[in-house]
């Protein structure tokens, strides 16, 4: 076969692989250019993105000859720079998911192998007149000629998203958060997640002391300029060191592959044996935290059937399903602490809204332009803005501790909304159709029991949160919206 045909039948996958990259995890999972610490690996996609959108066209129907096989060498040149650099700026600022090591592998081979075999061809190029050689193959160009438009478009969004947040890099994300009045050491679990990120970052801003427990205290290291104490087993931890508040944030994603018995013990180890292995560092130390500040979920009620509109608080009772059995084990596992005169406070969140975390995916659709209702629509959702997660906590922080030394807050919005409410507001928001729904049996088809989350939702009021006088800055599901798109 033609080594250069073979090099563009390869550039061809490589724009497949690429654009799924893009699209699933720097927009969908990970939310690049809403990350405040992605500005220099956006800053590097933006030119890899252009480097590859001018080879993508370039190189579409035509042949470089001469100088044009100079300035094709040198582009290689710097994307493969490029490659290498980025690997090392995402070591260094956020931990990649399974999925995107394994698609970035993929990538690397396959660009190294189209690279190498239109490097056959150089040669030849390089002792011809300078010149560029009108050579179609039909399809394969106009699809080649398609890829350098796309990744062009991207590297444009990656490249104003990049200067966004250095132009915000000196301001304060979440303005006005006090937590307490006195600087604390803190530790806190599941501190390089979506919720753990932006508190460890309040705290810091704050000037408390900041351990953090993560399996790659590495990673944690370099997330957070080197500014907080990284452990990646409590045993690390001496019963003599001194930490005042605890804020356990640790489990693994609820959402992603179906509920089987491996992945339920999974989600079980997470949480429930992580929150145990806290609670025996407690009964250990010589010096108490005073407050620990223990996750918890919305799923601790079960599942509301569609068409039960009744709020529930803090005193409904939960059901025997998966999910609120685990969030039952959970906060009974944080409520041991309890013994050993620590206030155990469980926040039960309902879904965070930011710009990060679960929202990103749900706004996609209505970004494509196809966005509608999951299921029938009718079903409740409970949701809390990210900015209200934090000064949540920064509430309960400074609460008086209580007689039983246990109690339980949820973490909602005032207003839930159904999940059709969700999408016209969603639709009007972002000035886009909502014309497109989503039938509920693929979803049980793929999710399983996994998939009630989704489908039937709970109406949960923040009754005990308001009760302690705290007031919502996003009370209502159109403002939160408008806030963070």
């Amino acid at each position: 076969m033609d080594t250069h045909l073979l090099a563009l039948q390869l550039m061809a996958a490589q724009g497949c692989l690429g654009a799924f990259d893009t699209l699933y995890h720097h927009e969908f999972t990970e939310a690049l250019p809403q990350r405040s610490t992605a500005r220099r690996e956006l800053g590097i996609h933006a030119i890899r993105a252009l480097i590859y959108s001018a080879l993508f066209i370039g190189l579409s129907a035509w042949s470089l000859h001469g100088a044009w096989a100079v300035v094709l060498l040198g582009l290689f040149g710097i994307e493969i720079v490029l490659t290498l650099w980025d690997f090392v700026v995402e070591d260094q600022t956020r931990l990649l998911p399974a999925s995107e090591r394994v698609t970035h592998t993929i990538l690397a081979i396959n660009g190294g192998a189209f690279i190498m075999l239109l490097l056959l061809n150089v040669p030849a190029w390089l002792a011809q007149p300078t010149a560029m050689q009108w050579e179609p193959h039909g399809w394969l160009s106009a699809f080649l000629c398609l890829c350098g438009i796309g990744v062009g478009l991207s590297g444009v969004r990656d490249g104003l998203a990049s200067l966004r947040i250095s132009r915000r890099e000196n301001e304060r994300e979440f303005p006005g958060l006090r937590f307490g009045d006195a600087a604390e050491s803190v530790l806190v679990t599941g501190a390089t997640g979506f919720i753990g990120q932006a508190l460890v970052r309040a705290l810091l801003a704050e000037g408390h002391q900041v351990t953090v427990l993560s399996r790659r205290p590495k990673q944690a290291a370099w997330l957070f300029g080197g500014k907080v104490h990284c452990i990646a087993d409590m045993a690390e931890l001496l019963p003599a060191a001194r930490i005042d508040v605890i804020v356990n944030l640790a489990g693994a994603r609820i959402l992603g592959w179906r509920w089987t018995a491996r992945r339920k013990e999974e989600l079980r180890r997470s949480r429930i044996a992580l929150t145990a292995n806290l609670v025996a560092w407690i009964a250990d130390a010589g010096r108490k935290p005073r407050l620990l500040l223990s996750a918890s979920a919305i799923g601790y009620y079960g599942v509301q059937p569609q068409g039960d509109d009744r709020e529930l608080t803090e005193e409904s009772s939960p059901q025997p399903v998966f999910m609120s059995q685990l969030c039952q084990d959970w906060e009974a596992a944080a409520r041991a602490a309890a013994a050993h005169g620590v206030q155990v406070t469980c926040m039960r969140f309902g879904v965070v809204f930011g710009l990060q975390g679960a929202l990103p995916m749900m706004l996609l659709p209505f970004r494509l332009g196809m966005g509608g209702r999951v299921g029938r629509g009718n079903q409740w959702q409970s949701w809390i803005h990210v900015q209200d997660v934090l000064r949540g906590i920064a509430h309960l922080w400074g609460l008086p501790a209580a007689p039983e030394r246990f109690a339980a807050y949820n973490f909602t919005a005032p207003e839930s909304v159904t999940q059709d409410q969700f999408s016209r507001v969603a639709a009007r928001v972002l000035r886009r159709p909502c014309l497109l729904p989503t039938p509920a049996w693929p979803m049980r088809l793929a999710l399983g029991e996994q998939a009630d989350l989704l489908l039937e939702g709970q109406r949960v009021a923040p009754a005990r949160l308001q009760a302690s006088g705290f007031a919502f800055s996003y009370p209502d599901l159109q403002g939160a919206l408008r806030n963070l798109c």
